[in-house]
C-alpha cells in the first residue's frame, strides 16, 4: 500500500459558502481519533483529567486526511489537562504545521470548538466571517479565534487558535504526556516518518531546547 500523502490545501477562501461539511482541522490532540471520539461522543479520554460532554451530532468524521497548514505551530500557557505548554497555531508566520483534518458536519465543528473553549457545546457557529476573511475572533481566550487556510476538495479547512501570535506571549515546553499524544496522531495518518515527526515537534517554539529529536522518538519506544 503507497504511503499517503499530506493533501494540498487550496489557499482560495469560499465566502459565500454555506457548506453541509468541513474541514476541522487539529494541530493538536484531537489528531488522534480516540481522543477525538470524546468531544464527538462525550467522555473522559484516557489519561485526561476533563470529562467532556460531546456534541449533538456523536458520528465520527466521514473521513480523516493529513494536511499540512500553512503557519508555525508554537506551545504556550499551561494545560490543566496536560500539564505544560498547549499547541497554538499562528497562520501568518512561514512555514508548515503537520495536521490532520477530519471531515464533519458545520454543527459538529461548532460543538468541539465550544468544548475547546470551555463552552457549552449546542450553540451552532455563524462562519460567514471566517469564510469571507479567513479569521474570526469570538473571544480573547485560547482556541476562541477561528482560522479558515483555505479549502480541501471544495469544503473549508477550519481551526482554532489563539488570537495573539506566536511572539505576543512566552512559550511554555509541553508535557511528555502531551507530546507523546501529538506523535501518535501524527503517526497514525501515515503520512509521516517518526524521524519527520520528531525533527518537526522538537523545532517548534517552546519545545525546541527542551526536547530533543532523540527524546521525542524515545516517548513510544520507552514510555516516558
Amino acid at each position: 500500500m503507497p504511503t499517503p500523502r499530506p493533501r494540498s490545501i487550496d489557499p482560495a477562501l469560499p465566502c459565500g459558502h454555506s457548506p453541509e461539511r468541513v474541514w476541522y482541522t487539529s494541530y493538536g490532540s484531537n489528531m488522534q481519533l480516540d481522543r477525538l471520539a470524546a468531544y464527538l461522543r462525550g467522555g473522559r479520554p484516557e489519561g485526561a483529567r476533563r470529562e467532556y460532554p460531546g456534541c449533538r451530532d456523536t458520528a465520527m468524521p466521514a473521513r480523516s486526511l493529513p494536511v499540512a497548514l500553512p503557519g508555525r505551530l508554537y506551545f504556550a500557557t499551561e494545560s490543566p489537562v496536560w500539564g505544560g505548554g498547549r499547541a497554538f497555531y499562528d497562520p501568518g508566520v512561514a512555514g508548515h504545521v503537520l495536521a490532520r483534518a477530519h471531515l464533519v458536519t458545520p454543527q459538529q465543528f461548532a460543538d468541539i470548538a465550544a468544548q475547546e473553549m470551555y463552552r457549552e457545546p449546542g450553540t451552532d457557529l455563524d462562519l460567514a466571517e471566517v469564510l469571507a476573511a479567513g479569521r474570526s475572533v469570538l473571544g480573547s481566550g485560547r482556541y476562541e479565534t477561528l482560522v479558515c487556510a483555505g479549502q480541501v476538495d471544495g469544503l473549508p479547512v477550519l481551526t482554532f487558535t489563539a488570537p495573539w501570535g506566536l511572539d505576543d506571549v512566552p512559550w511554555v515546553a509541553p508535557s511528555a504526556a502531551y507530546v507523546r499524544v501529538l506523535v501518535s496522531g501524527l503517526l497514525a495518518t501515515g503520512a509521516w516518518t517518526m524521524s519527520e515527526i520528531a525533527a518537526y515537534l522538537a523545532a517548534c517554539p517552546g519545545a525546541e531546547g527542551h526536547w530533543s529529536r532523540a527524546r521525542v522518538t524515545g516517548l513510544l519506544r520507552e514510555g516516558d
